[in-house]
Protein backbone atom coordinates (compact mmCIF):
# COMPACT_ATOMS: atom_id res chain seq x y z
CA UNK A 1 0.00 0.00 0.00
CA UNK A 2 1.50 3.45 -1.29
CA UNK A 3 2.13 5.95 1.91
CA UNK A 4 -0.12 9.08 1.54
CA UNK A 5 2.14 12.58 1.23
CA UNK A 6 2.43 14.52 4.14
CA UNK A 7 1.33 18.28 4.81
CA UNK A 8 3.52 20.27 6.45
CA UNK A 9 1.51 22.80 9.06
CA UNK A 10 3.21 25.77 8.15
CA UNK A 11 1.76 28.46 10.79
CA UNK A 12 4.91 29.58 11.63
CA UNK A 13 7.14 28.55 8.69
CA UNK A 14 8.13 31.28 6.71
CA UNK A 15 11.40 31.00 4.35
CA UNK A 16 13.74 33.54 2.88
CA UNK A 17 17.44 33.49 1.29
CA UNK A 18 20.10 32.80 3.12
CA UNK A 19 22.08 35.78 3.74
CA UNK A 20 19.05 38.35 2.98
CA UNK A 21 18.91 40.60 5.73
CA UNK A 22 15.67 42.35 4.74
CA UNK A 23 14.10 38.95 3.50
CA UNK A 24 14.75 37.66 7.19
CA UNK A 25 13.20 41.24 8.60
CA UNK A 26 10.25 40.63 6.39
CA UNK A 27 9.76 37.06 7.59
CA UNK A 28 9.74 38.09 11.17
CA UNK A 29 7.29 40.20 10.16
CA UNK A 30 4.41 38.35 8.22
CA UNK A 31 4.13 36.66 11.64
CA UNK A 32 2.75 39.18 13.28
CA UNK A 33 -0.93 37.96 12.29
CA UNK A 34 0.06 35.06 14.58
CA UNK A 35 1.32 36.79 17.20
CA UNK A 36 -1.48 39.65 17.62
CA UNK A 37 -3.67 36.16 17.85
CA UNK A 38 -1.76 34.28 20.12
CA UNK A 39 0.13 36.63 22.05
CA UNK A 40 -2.30 39.46 21.88
CA UNK A 41 -6.29 38.13 21.85
CA UNK A 42 -5.20 35.40 24.05
CA UNK A 43 -4.01 37.36 26.79
CA UNK A 44 -6.62 39.45 26.82
CA UNK A 45 -9.04 36.30 27.18
CA UNK A 46 -7.58 35.35 29.84
CA UNK A 47 -6.90 38.20 31.58
CA UNK A 48 -9.58 41.13 30.56
CA UNK A 49 -11.97 39.34 29.44
CA UNK A 50 -13.61 42.68 27.49
CA UNK A 51 -16.30 42.35 25.12
CA UNK A 52 -14.90 44.65 22.81
CA UNK A 53 -11.91 42.89 22.58
CA UNK A 54 -14.20 39.70 22.35
CA UNK A 55 -15.84 40.81 19.32
CA UNK A 56 -13.18 42.22 18.26
CA UNK A 57 -11.22 38.80 17.89
CA UNK A 58 -14.61 37.20 16.61
CA UNK A 59 -14.38 39.76 13.99
CA UNK A 60 -10.83 38.55 12.58
CA UNK A 61 -12.01 34.85 12.47
CA UNK A 62 -14.70 35.42 10.42
CA UNK A 63 -13.01 37.72 8.37
CA UNK A 64 -10.50 34.14 7.76
CA UNK A 65 -13.19 32.28 7.26
CA UNK A 66 -14.53 34.27 4.65
CA UNK A 67 -10.48 34.21 2.92
CA UNK A 68 -10.60 30.97 2.82
CA UNK A 69 -14.10 30.52 1.85
CA UNK A 70 -12.94 32.49 -1.15
CA UNK A 71 -9.91 30.89 -1.65
CA UNK A 72 -11.39 27.89 -2.13
CA UNK A 73 -14.26 29.27 -4.72
CA UNK A 74 -11.90 31.59 -6.81
CA UNK A 75 -8.70 28.49 -6.93
CA UNK A 76 -5.91 31.13 -7.88
CA UNK A 77 -2.65 29.93 -7.96
CA UNK A 78 0.01 31.43 -6.08
CA UNK A 79 3.36 32.64 -8.07
CA UNK A 80 5.52 30.65 -9.46
CA UNK A 81 7.88 30.92 -6.38
CA UNK A 82 5.92 28.23 -4.39
CA UNK A 83 7.17 25.25 -5.97
CA UNK A 84 10.43 26.91 -3.76
CA UNK A 85 8.58 27.56 -0.66
CA UNK A 86 6.21 24.40 -0.70
CA UNK A 87 3.06 26.35 -1.22
CA UNK A 88 1.71 25.06 -4.44
CA UNK A 89 -1.16 23.46 -2.89
CA UNK A 90 -2.74 26.28 -1.36
CA UNK A 91 -4.28 29.21 -3.22
CA UNK A 92 -3.06 32.60 -3.42
CA UNK A 93 -5.93 35.38 -3.62
CA UNK A 94 -6.56 37.08 -1.92
CA UNK A 95 -3.63 37.18 0.72
CA UNK A 96 -5.33 35.93 4.61
CA UNK A 97 -1.91 37.66 5.95
CA UNK A 98 -2.99 41.29 3.83
CA UNK A 99 -6.60 40.57 4.96
CA UNK A 100 -5.98 39.94 8.49
CA UNK A 101 -3.54 43.10 9.05
CA UNK A 102 -5.89 45.60 7.37
CA UNK A 103 -8.95 44.44 9.12
CA UNK A 104 -7.08 44.52 12.52
CA UNK A 105 -5.98 48.56 11.34
CA UNK A 106 -9.47 49.31 10.31
CA UNK A 107 -10.65 48.30 13.24
CA UNK A 108 -8.09 49.59 15.60
CA UNK A 109 -8.54 52.96 14.30
CA UNK A 110 -12.08 53.48 14.11
CA UNK A 111 -12.44 52.26 17.58
CA UNK A 112 -9.28 55.19 18.49
CA UNK A 113 -11.98 57.50 16.23
CA UNK A 114 -14.69 56.78 17.92
CA UNK A 115 -12.47 57.12 21.78
CA UNK A 116 -14.06 53.08 22.98
CA UNK A 117 -12.28 52.73 25.37
CA UNK A 118 -10.43 55.58 26.64
CA UNK A 119 -6.99 53.83 26.93
CA UNK A 120 -5.06 56.59 24.96
CA UNK A 121 -4.92 60.36 25.41
CA UNK A 122 -6.06 62.43 23.14
CA UNK A 123 -2.85 63.62 22.22
CA UNK A 124 -1.65 60.45 21.37
CA UNK A 125 -3.98 58.08 20.70
CA UNK A 126 -3.40 59.37 16.84
CA UNK A 127 0.41 58.66 16.33
CA UNK A 128 -0.61 55.26 18.49
CA UNK A 129 -2.00 54.19 15.15
CA UNK A 130 1.15 54.76 13.39
CA UNK A 131 2.16 50.73 14.73
CA UNK A 132 -0.57 48.97 13.02
CA UNK A 133 -0.70 51.06 9.29
CA UNK A 134 3.33 50.51 9.26
CA UNK A 135 3.31 46.71 10.16
CA UNK A 136 0.07 46.23 7.74
CA UNK A 137 1.56 47.80 4.85
CA UNK A 138 4.96 45.74 6.06
CA UNK A 139 3.05 42.82 5.86
CA UNK A 140 1.62 43.37 2.50
CA UNK A 141 4.72 43.82 1.47
CA UNK A 142 6.47 41.17 2.99
CA UNK A 143 4.16 38.57 1.37
CA UNK A 144 5.24 39.81 -2.25
CA UNK A 145 8.48 39.90 -1.70
CA UNK A 146 9.30 36.78 -0.23
CA UNK A 147 7.33 34.94 -2.95
CA UNK A 148 3.99 33.67 -1.21
CA UNK A 149 1.72 36.45 -3.14
CA UNK A 150 1.64 38.66 -6.34
CA UNK A 151 0.94 42.45 -6.11
CA UNK A 152 -2.91 41.58 -6.87
CA UNK A 153 -3.48 39.11 -4.06
CA UNK A 154 -1.79 40.99 -1.84
CA UNK A 155 -3.78 44.43 -2.63
CA UNK A 156 -7.03 42.25 -2.68
CA UNK A 157 -6.34 40.95 0.59
CA UNK A 158 -5.97 44.66 1.75
CA UNK A 159 -9.07 45.70 0.25
CA UNK A 160 -11.18 42.67 1.88
CA UNK A 161 -10.05 43.19 5.00
CA UNK A 162 -10.36 46.80 5.22
CA UNK A 163 -14.11 46.63 4.16
CA UNK A 164 -15.05 43.63 6.66
CA UNK A 165 -13.13 45.96 9.53
CA UNK A 166 -15.57 48.75 8.55
CA UNK A 167 -18.65 46.40 8.52
CA UNK A 168 -17.36 44.09 11.64
CA UNK A 169 -16.96 47.38 13.47
CA UNK A 170 -20.34 49.09 12.71
CA UNK A 171 -22.13 45.78 13.05
CA UNK A 172 -20.71 45.54 16.86
CA UNK A 173 -20.94 49.25 18.04
CA UNK A 174 -23.90 49.86 16.17
CA UNK A 175 -26.35 46.40 16.05
CA UNK A 176 -24.70 44.52 19.13
CA UNK A 177 -23.02 46.92 21.42
CA UNK A 178 -27.61 47.46 22.79
CA UNK A 179 -26.81 43.36 24.03
CA UNK A 180 -23.74 44.06 26.03
CA UNK A 181 -25.16 44.97 29.03
CA UNK A 182 -27.57 41.62 28.72
CA UNK A 183 -24.16 39.69 28.17
CA UNK A 184 -22.55 41.20 31.56
CA UNK A 185 -25.35 39.92 33.46
CA UNK A 186 -25.88 36.55 31.38
CA UNK A 187 -24.81 33.65 33.49
CA UNK A 188 -21.61 33.60 31.04
CA UNK A 189 -20.97 37.22 31.92
CA UNK A 190 -21.07 36.32 35.40
CA UNK A 191 -19.08 33.25 35.53
CA UNK A 192 -16.20 34.26 33.60
CA UNK A 193 -16.20 38.13 34.67
CA UNK A 194 -17.00 39.37 31.31
CA UNK A 195 -17.24 43.16 30.83
CA UNK A 196 -17.57 46.06 28.96
CA UNK A 197 -15.76 49.17 29.91
CA UNK A 198 -15.53 51.17 26.57
CA UNK A 199 -18.20 53.49 28.28
CA UNK A 200 -15.42 54.69 30.63
CA UNK A 201 -13.70 57.69 29.15
CA UNK A 202 -9.97 56.70 30.88
CA UNK A 203 -10.04 52.94 31.74
CA UNK A 204 -7.02 52.91 32.58
CA UNK A 205 -7.21 55.52 35.29
CA UNK A 206 -10.43 54.45 35.96
CA UNK A 207 -8.67 51.13 36.97
CA UNK A 208 -5.85 52.32 39.10
CA UNK A 209 -8.32 54.69 41.40
CA UNK A 210 -10.33 51.94 42.09
CA UNK A 211 -7.50 49.27 43.27
CA UNK A 212 -5.81 51.91 44.87
CA UNK A 213 -9.28 52.98 46.87
CA UNK A 214 -9.81 49.02 47.25
CA UNK A 215 -6.09 48.60 48.62
CA UNK A 216 -6.57 51.49 51.10
CA UNK A 217 -9.81 50.86 52.26
CA UNK A 218 -8.49 46.73 53.19
CA UNK A 219 -5.73 48.59 54.72
CA UNK A 220 -7.90 50.57 56.97
CA UNK A 221 -9.80 47.57 57.69
CA UNK A 222 -7.40 46.02 58.72
CA UNK A 223 -6.13 48.48 61.50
Amino acid sequence: MPTPPLKAVTLTHVRYTKGDQLGHFLAWVSLVPVFISLGGFVSHLIFRRELQGMFFALGLFISQFVNDLIKKSVQQARPETCALLETCDSHGWPSSHSQYMFFFAVYITLLTAKGIGGIWKVKSKWAFLFLPWSMALLTMYSRVYLGYHTIAQVLAGAALGAFLGWVWFWVVNSVLFSYFPMIEESVFGRMFYVKDTSHIPDVFKFEYDNARAARKNMASKSN
